[in-house]
């Protein structure tokens, strides 16, 4: 059995050695001169006069008023209405996996029971009709002469 040591040895000859150290020391090299690319970070000073807080506080309630529709839009656009639309097809197709089902055999139920029932008293329904037909006009007829009664009387 190889210990770990042989293992290293025939997996990295002095040439693989020599490019990983050379390698490493020329990132070693560079490394530090990356951080002189950055920016200091600016110092904020505390106001010194009522004048400059109310400056300070307009100019941050105005990029407030600016910002904030853009937030709110991206917000409503990239997580609330993906939920609600998720929401919406799962309850959609519960409901017609489930409950539309079984709603449309009682409308059917029910709708063959009504028309059942109409027809037996459709006669009399009939009749009934025609009654209130006939109590309609003799009604409008009155009202009619009343009307021009008291068209009449408002005249004289």
């Amino acid at each position: 059995m190889a210990t770990p040591l042989e293992i290293l040895r025939r997996k990295f000859t002095a040439k693989t050695l020599l490019i990983l150290f050379l390698t490493g020391s020329i990132i070693s090299l560079f490394l530090p001169g990356f951080s002189w690319a950055q920016e200091e970070p600016a110092t904020i000073e505390a106001p010194k006069t009522i004048e400059e807080i109310i400056a300070w506080g307009k100019s941050f309630f105005q990029k407030i008023r600016e910002q904030l529709p853009q937030i709110v839009e991206k917000i409503w656009k990239e997580e609330v209405l993906p939920v609600w639309k998720k929401m919406y097809e799962t309850w959609l197709s519960w409901w017609n996996s489930f409950i539309k089902i079984r709603f449309q055999n009682l409308w059917q139920k029910f709708t063959t029971l009504i028309r059942e029932e109409i027809e037996k008293r459709k006669p009399q329904i009939e009749k009934e009709f025609q009654e209130e037909k006939e109590e309609l006009k003799e009604e409008v007829q009155e009202s009619k002469k009343s009307f021009w009664d008291k068209l009449k009387e408002l005249i004289k």
